[in-house]
């Protein structure tokens, strides 16, 4: 398996540009797929820089509606004019960021002109439950809730009936692939029910078998200390061959991650590939 970053919001690669969102080609013996697509059309111009051509993506794996994982989806599809477009059937409503008790006056939620969403919609399978694109490659569907899990964070408010909600997030979903007896690869855009529950619940979906490498957002920047040093507890716990802490995660969890892990962490930027 090999997979490359065409969005993540650091880079060290000359040629390469980051911006804050997250999107990873993904190479597999049996498919290629696009997880995610960044905040704009950055991820184009760094698949041209890494020589990567998206028409031989078979799948587009949309992680959540945020528009930070979804804005480059209507270019995608005119690139790329087969691939089916994986999205969670709740990803569509209109969501915002909270500071505070301040709600941010531009959403976090899709972007999409109107006539963008009606050109491209026919391409969506709208996901719920687990959905198998092989024997090995699983789409979760919605993360079920933890008993006694705390979230990473909590500032996301959807509007229902016209009144602002809290978003318990249940529009994430998250990518696990067997890579033969190597074990579980995981890609998780946010992970903004927490990582925890991505672990739990991928166990679930592939009962008995290792986790093997963690590619993750784990939305950790402004979360406490003390939740910080749970969640790497818990990741370090699993006993992971590699961790790759990206996108949201922030500087201060990344750090402990590395100090826990050293070398099996490590710290992805866009344009880098990897190979497992």
């Amino acid at each position: 398996m090999k997979f490359t970053f065409l969005s993540e919001n650091k880079t060290d690669n000359p040629g390469c540009d980051a911006e804050h969102g997250l999107s990873i080609y993904i190479e597999t013996e049996e498919m290629t797929i696009l997880f995610d697509t960044g905040a704009s059309n950055l991820f184009e111009r760094n698949a041209k820089r890494k020589h990567i051509d998206l028409t031989k993506a078979a799948a587009l794996v949309i992680s959540h509606g945020h528009y930070d994982h979804t804005e480059g989806v209507p270019r995608f599809c005119e690139i790329n004019q087969a691939a089916p477009v994986y999205i969670h059937k709740d990803a569509f409503g209109e969501c915002y960021g909270m500071e505070g008790d301040k709600i941010d006056k531009k959403p976090c939620s899709l972007l999409w002109s109107q006539a963008d969403r009606e050109r491209i919609e026919h391409r969506f399978h709208l996901t719920d439950g687990p959905l198998w694109l092989t024997d090995n490659i699983v789409i979760s569907g919605t993360i079920p809730d933890v008993p006694g899990n705390e979230p990473t964070e909590k500032f996301f408010e959807k509007k229902e009936d016209g009144r602002m909600v809290p978003d318990p997030m249940n529009h994430e979903q998250f990518l696990a692939i067997r890579n033969g007896e190597k074990g579980i690869y995981l890609f998780s855009g946010c992970s903004h029910k927490g990582i925890i529950p991505v672990l739990q619940y991928s166990k679930q979906l592939f009962p008995g078998e290792k986790i093997a490498g963690i590619i993750a957002g784990m939305h950790l920047f402004s979360a406490t200390e003390e939740m910080r040093k749970t969640v790497v507890e818990k990741v370090v716990a699993e006993q992971p061959d590699m961790v790759m802490p990206v996108h949201c995660t922030g500087i201060e969890a990344i750090c402990m991650l590395k100090s826990q892990l050293g070398d099996k962490c490590i710290v992805a930027t866009a344009g880098s590939s990897y190979e497992y």
